[in-house]
């Protein structure tokens, strides 16, 4: 596993560093995530896998990659995550924009998720957090304000 910083921002008095995190397997296998580290916790902003990670092994994602993260931060791994006023889990990245912006975005994550050869639906729900079905509707929503092709028509 290797990790580097990418950049950082210093706004405020506060700190916003980005790190590439790639992890390489004996069989071939590859993910490459861009995480995002700042004074609230860390997230994952872009993760990109050959092949395709199924679910459980996204969710595992975070538990592979914390240790060597937190040694390049300067950090501790197993410091207490950051909660929200609710005293529920913050969302690991802001609300997805809505409407023209939020479909080119869902566009650029598909047309992406296409060229790297990974499931794109799979990587719209990553990219917005939401559910399968949600991301489906983003999609279609892309599709119809002109963004994505149409879908061909079944006969």
């Amino acid at each position: 596993m290797s990790v580097w910083p990418a950049w950082e921002v210093r706004e405020d008095g506060g700190a916003t560093a980005w790190f590439h995190v790639r992890l390489a397997f004996a069989d071939g296998a590859r993910v490459d995530t861009l995480a995002v580290v700042t004074e609230d916790g860390v997230s994952l902003e872009d993760v990109r896998a050959q092949p395709a990670l199924s679910l459980d092994d996204l969710g595992a994602l975070a538990d592979w990659i914390e240790g060597p993260l937190f040694e390049a931060c300067g950090g501790e791994p197993g410091a207490e995550a950051a909660v929200g006023e609710a005293g529920g889990p913050r969302r690991a990245r802001p609300a997805w924009p809505r409407g023209i912006e939020g479909r080119r975005l869902i566009a650029q994550e598909y047309r992406a998720a296409q060229e790297d050869g990974v499931d794109p639906v799979l990587a719209v729900m990553c990219a917005t957090g939401h559910s399968r079905r949600k991301s489906l509707r983003l999609i279609s929503q892309a599709r119809d304000a002109g963004f994505l092709t149409p879908r061909h028509a079944r006969r």
